[in-house]
């Protein structure tokens, strides 16, 4: 990999609004398209990676409260894309730190993400889990999938992380 690229991560205003929703809709492949509505009204919860003026990436949050249980909440990272000219310079790991740094704060259970990329994703210290332990995922969101018609045979590869304990790696 690269040395780190020369960007700012931030947390998304209002005015990124539009950067980000063509950011994931340039990734129909790898990414739930999201209305920009959507994209609206969660923009507390979506980080930016700026480079030379311009946006090269984002990466958001959901939170799947566990019912009766609110401290055993799960939240999964969502919507992580960098711009394909500006991969392998380590935004991507600047991006999920940062989400990693704003959800530890909510002690959360674990962090989950659903990935066509697990190898960068071991890289930052996630670990393969089952689709199974997530069920509360699979229900609020992959039920609603385009994409596949089966969650469980879907190619996608569930990981975790504990926010609490995460060390940069």
């Amino acid at each position: 990999m690269n040395s780190p690229a020369p960007c700012t991560v931030r947390p998304a205003s209002l005015k990124d609004a539009t950067a980000i929703y063509d950011l994931i809709r340039a990734n129909p492949q790898e990414l739930i398209i999201r209305p920009l509505g959507d994209v609206v009204r969660n923009i507390d919860r979506f980080f930016i990676a700026i480079l030379d003026g311009e946006a090269v990436g984002c990466a958001s949050y959901s939170i799947y409260p566990e019912a009766g249980n609110f401290a055993e909440a799960t939240i999964e990272l969502t919507s992580l894309v960098v711009r394909e000219d500006r991969r392998h310079q380590g935004i991507g790991a600047k991006l999920v730190e940062a989400v990693i740094g704003r959800v530890a704060s909510l002690n959360p259970m674990q962090l989950i993400v659903l990935t066509f990329n697990p190898a960068f994703f071991r890289t930052l210290g996630f670990q393969e889990i089952s689709k199974h332990d997530i069920m509360h995922k699979i229900y609020m969101g992959c039920l609603n999938c385009m994409k596949y018609a089966d969650p469980f045979t879907c190619p996608e590869v569930a990981m975790a992380i504990n926010p609490n304990s995460y060390n940069e790696y």
